[in-house]
C-alpha cells in the first residue's frame, strides 16, 4: 500500500516536473508538438488514401519507414555500450550517462514500433502480430522473433531504470541483486535485437544484396558507432542546459567506443565493396546501382556519395587522439558519423535491395512529402519521450525530486 502511495506521488511529481521549465524548454516542447501534429495530419491522409500516397510500390515495398526502423534498432541496441561498463564492469565513469542511454533506448524503441505501424498501413492490422489472435507463425517467421526481442528489450529498458529511479526518489540506494541480473540479460538482448533484424534481411533469398555474411556483424558495428555518437551529442546538450554534472572523462570514454566501432564498420564496408566489385556477378547489380547507377538510373547516388565521405572523414578524425579529445571536433565528428550511418543503413541498404527486381526491371524509389511528414512526426515523438524521461531522471538523480515522506 505504501509503495502504491509512493508511486502515485512519483507520477504526480513527474507530471509537475515535465510541465514546468524554462522558456527554452517550453519552446522546444511546443516545436516538437507542432512537428507531431504535422506528422499526424500526414498519417491521417495515409490512413484515408492508403499506402499509395507514399513512394513505395509493389516493386519497392520498403522505403523510408523501414529504413528508419532498421537504423533506430541499432540506436536502441547501443545503450548496451553504457550498461555493460556500468552495471557489469563497475566503471564509475559511465554511471553518469547510463540512465540517459537507457532513456534514449526507450525512445528509439518506441519510434521503431511507430515506424512499423506506419509501414503496415495503420494500427488496425496490428492484431495480425498478436500471439493467439493473429497468425503469429512462431518460430518459423523471423519477423515474429523480431517482435519478441524488440518488446522484450523495451521492457528491460523501462523496468531497470524505473527501479533505480524509484529507489532514489525515496532517498534509498538501489539493490544490485535486483537490477544487475536484468542488466546482464539486457546486454545479450541488445545484441539479439540487431542480429535478428539483420537476419530478417539475410533470410530473403530473392534479394542477393542482403545475402551477406557480414550483414549481422556490420549492423552491430554501425549501431555501436551511431548510437553512442548520438548519446555524446545528447550529453553535450544536457550538460549545457541543465545542472546535471557530466564529466569530460565520461564523454571521452564513450568517444573511444565510437572510434573503435566506426573503424570496424569502415573495414567491413571496404570488405563488402571488394566482394561486390573485384569479381562482380549478376548479383552485384544492386551494388552497382547504389554506387554508380544502372542503365541511366541513379537516384541513390547523391545519398551514398554523401554518406561514404562523411563516414571516412569522421572515422579518420576520431582516430587521432588529440582531435578526439577536442570536444568541438568530437561533437562535429559524432554528428556527421550519425548522419552518414543513417544514410548508409537506410537508403544505402534497404532500397537497393529491391533494385533491380527479380526480372531485372529497375523501379526507383523516392519518398513523398507524406512519408517525410510522418517520419518527422515519429522522430518528434521520440524526442519528446526522451525529453520527458530525461527531465524527470535528472531531477531525481540531482536530488531535487524526492518523496516528501522519505525521511
Amino acid at each position: 500500500m505504501r509503495q502504491l502511495k509512493v508511486f502515485s506521488s512519483l507520477v504526480k511529481d513527474s507530471l509537475d516536473t515535465i510541465t514546468h521549465g524554462s522558456k527554452k524548454y517550453h519552446i522546444w516542447m511546443a516545436f516538437l508538438t507542432f512537428i507531431m501534429l504535422v506528422g499526424m495530419y500526414c498519417y491521417s491522409i495515409q490512413l484515408d488514401e492508403g499506402l499509395q500516397v507514399t513512394g513505395m510500390t509493389d516493386r519497392v515495398s520498403w522505403g523510408l519507414y523501414i529504413s528508419n526502423f532498421t537504423f533506430l534498432v541499432g540506436v536502441a541496441a547501443a545503450a548496451v555500450m553504457l550498461v555493460m561498463p556500468t552495471y557489469v564492469l563497475k566503471d564509475i565513469d559511465f554511471k553518469q550517462a547510463v540512465l540517459i542511454g537507457e532513456g534514449l533506448a526507450v525512445a528509439a524503441l518506441i519510434m521503431c514500433l511507430a515506424f512499423v505501424v506506419a509501414d503496415m498501413g495503420g494500427p488496425s492490422v496490428l492484431w495480425h502480430m498478436i500471439p493467439g489472435i493473429g497468425v503469429f507463425n512462431f518460430p518459423n517467421s523471423m519477423l515474429t522473433w523480431d517482435v519478441l526481442v524488440l518488446n522484450g528489450y523495451l521492457f528491460l529498458n523501462i523496468t531497470i531504470p524505473f527501479y533505480i529511479l524509484f529507489r532514489h526518489y525515496q532517498g534509498k540506494d538501489s539493490n544490485p541483486k535486483v537490477y544487475v541480473p536484468g542488466a546482464i540479460l539486457s546486454v545479450f538482448w541488445a545484441v539479439a535485437i540487431h542480429l535478428v533484424t539483420a537476419f530478417l534481411y539475410q533470410g530473403l533469398q530473392a534479394r542477393p544484396f542482403w545475402n551477406n555474411a557480414l550483414l549481422g556483424p556490420r549492423f552491430l558495428a554501425s549501431a555501436f558507432a551511431a548510437g553512442p555518437a548520438l548519446i555524446i551529442l545528447v550529453l553535450a546538450i544536457i550538460r549545457t542546459f541543465t545542472e546535471f554534472n557530466i564529466k569530460d572523462k565520461t564523454i571521452k570514454k564513450i568517444a573511444l567506443v565510437v572510434t573503435v566501432a566506426a573503424q570496424i564498420n569502415l573495414i567491413m564496408l571496404f570488405s563488402e565493396l571488394f566482394k561486390e566489385f573485384y569479381a562482380p556477378t549478376h548479383h552485384s547489380e544492386s551494388a552497382y546501382y547504389l554506387f554508380f547507377g544502372l542503365h541511366g538510373k541513379g537516384a541513390l547516388l547523391p545519398w551514398i556519395w554523401t554518406a561514404i565521405p562523411l563516414n571516412i572523414l569522421a572515422t579518420v578524425l576520431l582516430t587521432f587522439h588529440k582531435l578526439r579529445n577536442n570536444l568541438k571536433v568530437l561533437y562535429f565528428c559524432c554528428f556527421i558519423l550519425f548522419v552518414a550511418i543513417w544514410i548508409e543503413k537506410g537508403f544505402g541498404l534497404i532500397v537497393p535491395g529491391f533494385i533491380p527486381g527479380p526480372y531485372g526491371k529497375i523501379a526507383e524509389y523516392t519518398p513523398t512529402g507524406i512519408e517525410i511528414g510522418v517520419t518527422l512526426g515519429i522522430w518528434a515523438l521520440g524526442a519528446m519521450v526522451f525529453t520527458v524521461l530525461a527531465k524527470t531522471a535528472i531531477k531525481i538523480e540531482t536530488g531535487k525530486l524526492r518523496y516528501k515522506n522519505s525521511q
